[in-house]
């Protein structure tokens, strides 16, 4: 929340907020070089020339707990409610590549999103759901590649085709070094695997999105606007170079990038950023990779609203917060938008709440004016100056990422995430200080809080998980699955793309911790420079 500092107010980012903006603001400004028209470059007006005129975003709304019985159970029901795109929440033994019976995972299975152990768990998960017709969005980063393969074999047990399947996993694990922390691998093989990812997918699964290059996590960890699409697209840059040594040609999996950011309740701000992140992403990706294809030059991406901005003390009022970032995102021109549910600061949400929050996208699209004209504020003396600001500020932190040798360079040396932690610190002072004001914390508060009673996962889940497992190795052919792990270890070694035998080994019924175990056992896991 902008904030006041003296006679001064200054945004997110720490850049001045003018009383009064005017043409003075703009002296200079050529605003068709600027702008362009909505659908061309630079794309500051939105990558689509239409964008919500003919059909507003995908609303997709996150979700994901404990069995995947249960999870396909609130997948329906969002569904039923008009939820148009799938997001899959997964659990943390799951996004760490650890099955759930072991110890490691004990007290985490089905917490904080959905247990999936092998091709069994996800055909239960997306029981009944025509893949073929819905998009499906996996938050999944170092053992992505594993997901998406069991949502192919999944597919062709139901008589779909790859190249019918249209979805998009995060797949990005460089966040992960800097905000997140839910990595298995050294930077270099991580690499590696999504550079093999993307040339799997152009040959196999065509319309899936390989990537979806997060700033969301760095802004939940403290990341100002400035900062999260300055080191989002740093890594960008770096996935980008990691293909192109990979011998792939730019425009052969450039268009199928997308980008995932976070929208605050400073809406002029956010609008400001999504405009900017555009514009500088179309710069690079022509100047510095050449790229020709049009929508190699498009920077697409979901947004989802504000975790870190809900309060556990009075969680209705983040019905207000939510719906203003939802404005924000849409009036910014995402591609698609989850938002989140007014109870998740105090549990995993419950269908009621889930199906609010969706409903608050659904206001925004029926029952406003904004989906009827395409990009409302452009020429607009404040957000088009706060445009140039931002993007001025992002592209010089940018520069200090390259001075470094690049977002692995600078992730190695702990740069990225020393500015976060700073900018996070910052916040928690002014916080503290009563100079940011959050509503129901640290003004207008209650002198009691109502009681509210959330949703609560079943403890027993975990045992169910360790009955599956066992019950699925006992009937698999264990030879086939030693063999298929040999595979893909000798891959792993080599050169060869390493999804193919690993696509095999999955459906050989391996386990989700024994494929990422055969990987750990040839290319070892990350260890932080700060863990010493």
């Amino acid at each position: 929340m902008a904030h006041e500092s003296g006679s001064v107010r200054h945004n997110e980012s720490g850049l001045p907020i003018e009383p009064v903006y005017g043409p003075e603001a703009l002296d200079g400004w050529d605003p068709q070089q600027r702008l362009g028209v909505p659908g061309d470059y630079p794309f500051t007006r939105g990558v689509y020339p239409s964008m919500y005129t003919g059909r507003p975003w995908t609303m997709r709304q996150y979700a994901g707990f404990g069995t995947a019985r249960e999870s396909n159970a609130r997948y329906r029901q969002l569904i039923a409610h008009g939820t148009t795109g799938l997001s899959v929440a997964f659990d943390l033994p799951t996004q760490m590549g650890h099955d759930s019976d072991t110890p490691i995972a004990s007290g985490e299975v089905g917490k904080v999103g959905v247990a999936i152990d092998s091709v069994e768990d996800m055909r239960v998960l997306f029981g009944g759901i025509p893949l073929d017709k819905v998009s499906t969005s996996m938050t999944i980063n170092a053992p992505a590649a594993l997901l998406l393969l069991l949502y192919q074999l999944v597919a062709e047990e139901e008589g779909v085709a790859a190249d019918q399947l249209n979805g998009t996993i995060q797949n990005d694990v460089l966040k992960e070094y800097i905000a997140r922390g839910t990595y298995i691998f050294p930077p270099q093989p991580s690499l590696r695997l999504i550079a093999d990812i993307f040339q799997y997918c152009r040959a196999e699964i065509p319309r899936w999105n390989t990537i979806s290059i997060s700033g969301y996590h760095m802004a939940e960890a403290g990341a100002s606007p400035v900062q999260e699409i300055a080191f989002t697209l740093a890594n960008g840059i770096a996935y980008v170079r990691t293909a192109v040594a990979a011998g792939m040609d730019v425009d052969d999996f450039a268009p199928r990038l997308s980008f995932f950011f976070v929208s605050r309740t400073t809406l002029l701000e956010e609008v400001a950023k999504f405009r900017a992140a555009r514009r500088i992403w179309a710069r690079v990706m022509r100047e510095e990779f050449g790229a020709k294809n049009p929508k190699s030059l498009m920077l697409r991406f979901h947004t989802q609203t504000a975790g870190v901005q809900l309060t556990a003390q009075q969680p209705e009022v983040n019905l207000a917060r939510v719906t203003v970032q939802g404005l924000a995102a849409v009036l910014g021109g995402t591609q698609s938008l989850h938002t989140n549910s007014f109870d998740e600061a105090i549990a995993l949400p419950t269908d009621k709440s889930a199906r609010l929050a969706l409903r608050t996208q659904q206001v925004l699209a029926y029952e406003t004016d904004v989906t009827a004209t395409v990009d409302p504020f452009a020429g607009s003396y404040a957000v088009e100056s706060m445009t140039d600001e931002v993007e001025e500020a992002a592209v010089a932190l940018m520069r200090r990422v390259e001075d470094m040798g690049g977002a692995v360079a600078a992730i190695e040396r702990g740069f990225q995430k020393e500015e976060i932690e700073r900018n996070a610190y910052r916040i928690a002072q002014e916080t503290d200080a009563g100079e940011r004001v959050v509503v129901g914390v640290n003004r207008f508060q209650l002198d009691e809080e109502e009681p509210y009673e959330p949703l609560r996962v079943d403890p027993a889940i975990e045992a169910q998980q360790t009955e599956r497992l066992a019950v699925l190795r006992d009937r698999r052919n264990a030879r086939a699955v030693s063999a298929a792990l040999g595979d893909l270890r000798k891959a792993a070694e080599g050169t060869d793309n390493v999804l193919p035998p690993m696509r095999e080994a999955l459906r050989a019924r391996a386990t989700v911790g024994e494929v990422c175990n055969a990987l750990r056992e040839v290319w070892g896991t990350y260890v932080p420079t700060d863990a010493f």
